[in-house]
């Protein structure tokens, strides 16, 4: 068997084992073939190689003009010269010219290796991207590899993901091997591969995490209309439920705190405050600012601001620590919420 057929059993089994078009490679290793030419010909602005789809033999041809007299042998040819190749060849005519070198089988063997290994790398790489940036927004479990600096390279499985120092809760620490879950911010395709940037600090993290976790969720019975994080520390998520019989905040929190438990054992116990949403903005509010008691909210819808009067006893808590709660609440309704106590309303 010559070494033609051979290239062309080797792409078929290539195809059928890697999915790779055979056509796909051997138009690459054709457009590889005219730049080898180069070192024949000087230049290959007029070269054309073909390679047999079914026997595998490589001819090269090139386009020459046909002129009285031949300044430029490479782009040119005489009439006289034409006229053996084809009769009917007429001056300024560009004719087809077979001129494949005497060594350029061996050349075009090594090409052949040298461009199906770079393309099966560029489709095994193309795939890859697909597969990962599929998952954008979404959550994925990886495996923690090692530090990167102050950054953590993680492995998703095929690929390693890059969780940035912003990215990551502050104070949590990771020991090699710990799975954890993460939220892909970003898939960036480069010719090293995909590049997955992942976090554990955005919103939607939790978000998911409650999406994996609730089959309320998955079904559509309850829907998450709101999440304010800081991330470490302490998330607000407002609930809604389509069904009047689902209480949509104990759909989340699951038989004795199963369901919300798992999802704070998850983020190394973040606290979780779970509220149920209303269209109206003084109850969503009130809600927001649990577990502090509120005594009244006074809207301004126009100015997106509300002023929020809590017992005295309460202040501190619907304020909470550094000013937490309140900047949480404030987050999650889209509401400046400016807090006073009964006395200080009072005094006010």
């Amino acid at each position: 068997m010559n070494a033609n057929r051979e290239l062309i059993d080797a792409l078929n089994q290539i195809e059928k084992e890697k999915d790779i078009s055979k056509d796909i490679l051997l138009e690459a290793l054709e457009n590889s073939l005219v730049a080898a030419c180069k070192n024949n010909f000087g230049r290959a602005d007029n070269i054309k190689v073909n390679i047999d789809r079914d026997t595998g033999k490589v001819n090269v041809y090139a386009m020459k003009e046909v002129v009285e007299e031949v300044t430029d042998p490479v782009m040119q040819i005489s009439l006289a010269q034409a006229k053996m190749k084809d009769i009917n060849a007429e001056l300024e005519d560009f004719i087809s010219v077979e001129v494949t070198p005497k060594n350029f089988g061996r050349i075009a063997a090594q090409k052949a290796k040298q461009v199906v290994v770079q393309k099966i790398r560029e489709e095994e790489r193309k795939v890859l991207y697909q597969q990962y940036s599929s998952k954008e927004r979404d959550i994925v479990t990886g495996i923690v590899q090692r530090y990167v600096g102050n950054n953590v390279s993680i492995n998703l499985g095929k690929v390693d993901a890059i969780l940035n120092e912003n990215e990551q809760i502050r104070g949590e620490i990771f020991r090699p091997t710990d799975r954890i879950k993460l939220y892909v911010l970003e898939v960036k395709d480069t010719p090293k591969g995909p590049r997955v940037l992942v976090s554990r600090t955005h919103p939607e993290l939790v978000k998911r995490l409650f999406e994996a976790e609730v089959t309320e969720i998955q079904d559509g019975t309850v829907e998450i209309m709101s999440i304010a994080r800081e991330a470490g520390s302490r998330t607000k998520m407002a609930v809604w439920s389509n069904n009047p019989n689902v209480d949509a905040v104990g759909a989340c929190v699951g038989l004795n705190g199963a369901r919300v438990n798992t999802i704070v054992y998850e983020l190394r116990d973040e606290k979780i405050d779970i509220i149920n949403w209303s269209d109206d903005p003084a109850q969503l509010i009130e809600n927001a600012l649990s577990p502090a008691k509120v005594v009244s909210v006074m809207v301004d819808e126009q100015e997106k601001s509300a002023r929020v009067i809590v017992p005295d006893y309460q202040l501190s808590l619907a304020i909470g620590k550094e000013g937490q709660n309140a900047r949480l609440a404030a987050k999650l309704t889209g509401y400046k919420i400016d807090i006073k106590s009964e006395s200080q309303y009072v005094e006010y």
